[in-house]
């Protein structure tokens, strides 16, 4: 017989994405801080893992609405470099260990066009 234990009970988690910094923006590198309240970061995942107290997750990243994200399973920053001039918006969620979306923020920033260069 296998039986099923549940985590207990746990503050909802909460997502905090901050504006992209200003000074790398302006020189076309986006730089995206953020924390996170009642789950860490980590690159843990399934659901064994779902089972850990404090709740452990990481964040699904997508750049301009594209059909695929990627995972970011760190603390640190968000970095995105090599995008075009121009508007860009990126969506953050915050998701457990088993992909679960918790939170979700989005940020929209202008890329400023480069003189070019001689």
């Amino acid at each position: 017989m296998t039986q099923t234990v549940s985590a207990p009970p746990q503050p909802p988690a909460h997502l905090v994405v901050n504006q992209p910094l200003a000074g790398p923006l302006s020189a076309g590198l986006v730089i995206i801080t953020f924390r996170t309240e009642n789950l860490k970061i980590v690159p843990l995942y399934g659901e064994t893992a779902s089972q850990v107290v404090p709740r452990l997750g990481h964040l699904h990243i997508t750049v301009d609405d594209g059909p695929w994200h990627w995972l970011h399973a760190s603390d640190e920053p968000i970095i995105l470099q090599g995008l075009s001039p121009g508007s860009h918006r990126v969506l953050i969620e915050l998701a457990d260990a088993t992909h679960k979306v918790l939170d979700a923020e989005t940020r929209t920033f202008e890329i400023p066009q480069r003189p070019a260069s001689h």
